[in-house]
């Protein structure tokens, strides 16, 4: 999809300056504090062309990535931030500087956004900024055979046509300003598009803080206004379904980033008195189908998007993409709008809202100068309500389970770290080496 830079689109579609655009620990922050948030820190950006936004606040996320667009600079979205990482992040782009609100140990230039100007010093109004539908926004990555990330290009328009088809396909554009709530961090494709940009173009406000635990994410789903949004994942909806506290009624609830039983989106959709939308994408694509997964296994394309095959492989084109994107799962396609998933590629590991592949993770555990030989696995899934943990079996003579451990937690996401106990034998760290071959 080419988009001339004449074709300009607003930053974001609210309609007053006063309507409201997020929730922080229940203090409602207008569009008029957000744009003048946005100018400050437009000012204060470092020369680099290139940003690390690694914000844990939401809202903080979303004013910096909004400073940037309009800065005309490019935010860098990696699925983690170890040291790997961070030095691979410098090789693709040496300009690289850091946005953040806390205190981290990621070795680039830093711009603190924890102290923005009080709300009682915005005086004026500031409009929309309208954005060149062909803007570089940012580059997202996925996992490469090499080790290396591979950088796919997201442009504005591209951006905006997902948001919107999202917003339109779960019923946002019915004339109420909906409150999204997200259990997943926004710096990945999932979380950018369904918590932020959704937000910013279809009207509505957003929760700013990011919450771990079932009662803290109750309690502040329940202090929103309604309608309200909960955007989450198959592990996160287990644990609040399985935690023995009050949840409060939903208007909607969305789910993705690994395929959920319908047993448990159904009672979901009882919990929580509200029906349950599935997200179906990738990291290259974005969003592209939703399905009711208490009511259907066939998932429906978003408006305007289609399937071709060619030389026994899948693409998907149309719509908002820029360009004919390869499907990498099985689908068993049923007409031009609808497919079931046969089961994700065997490489790919998607764990709370993080994707990975099992071949980077093999390469990483095997750059581990202590390790012979090495291998990750994904079990299938056990007993009914258990969630499968990866497993790493390593030959490493004379080397411990914990160093290992240790080594591998500065390469990879602890996401995809192996844990469990000795008795489950799951998510564990096996030493071959001396478990066959003792000392």
């Amino acid at each position: 999809m080419d988009t001339p830079a004449t074709n300009l689109l607003p930053l974001m579609t609210h309609t007053s300056a006063n309507d409201i655009v997020a929730f922080r620990h229940s203090e409602a922050i207008t569009v008029r504090q957000f744009l003048a948030d946005v100018e400050q820190i437009r000012a204060m950006l470092l020369p680099g062309k290139h940003v690390l936004n690694v914000c844990h606040d939401r809202y903080r996320f979303m004013v910096g990535l909004a400073a940037v667009m309009t800065a005309n600079k490019i935010s860098l979205l990696p699925s983690t931030y170890t040291n790997e990482t961070i030095n691979q992040m410098l090789r693709f782009a040496p300009d690289v500087f850091c946005l953040n609100d806390a205190d981290n140990d990621i070795n680039l230039p830093q711009l603190r956004l924890s102290d923005l100007s009080p709300k009682s010093e915005v005086h004026k109004n500031i409009p929309i900024p309208l954005l060149p539908g062909n803007l570089p926004v940012g580059y997202v990555f996925t996992s490469g055979s090499s080790g290396s990330p591979v950088p796919h290009l997201k442009r504005w328009a591209a951006l905006v046509g997902s948001a919107r088809s999202e917003a339109q396909r779960l019923g946002l554009f019915d004339g109420r300003k909906y409150t999204v709530l997200g259990t997943v961090p926004p710096q990945h494709m999932y979380g950018l598009e369904s918590t932020i940009l959704i937000v910013l173009q279809s009207g509505g406000a957003l929760s700013s803080p990011q919450y771990f635990y079932p009662a803290d994410i109750g309690s502040e789903f329940s202090s929103l206004p309604r309608p309200r949004l909960l955007v989450s994942t198959p592990i996160h909806l287990r644990a609040l379904l399985s935690a023995n506290i009050c949840l409060p009624t939903a208007d909607l609830l969305v789910s993705a980033t690994a395929p959920l039983p319908q047993d448990l989106a159904q009672k979901a959709e009882a919990r929580f008195e509200a029906p349950l939308q599935e997200i179906y994408g990738s990291t290259e694509t974005g969003l592209i189908a939703t399905r009711r997964t208490a009511q259907t296994d066939a998932w429906t394309l978003l408006p305007g998007l289609h399937l071709t095959k060619e030389a026994e492989h899948l693409w998907v084109g149309g719509g908002h993409l820029a360009q004919k994107t390869e499907i990498s799962d099985n689908l068993e396609v049923l007409n031009k709008e609808q497919f079931l998933l046969q089961g994700r590629a065997a490489d790919l590991v998607n764990i709370a809202g993080k994707r990975s592949s099992l071949e980077y993770l093999n390469h990483q555990l095997n750059s581990i100068p202590e390790v012979q030989d090495g291998v990750f696995f994904m079990p299938e899934d056990g007993m009914p309500g258990s969630v499968s943990r990866l497993i790493a079996f390593v030959v490493a003579r004379g080397v411990d389970a914990q160093l290992i451990n240790t080594k591998l937690r500065e390469r990879i996401d602890p996401a995809f770290l192996p844990r469990g106990s000795s008795s489950d034998r799951v998510g564990r760290v096996y030493n071959a080496a001396e478990q066959l071959c003792p000392e």
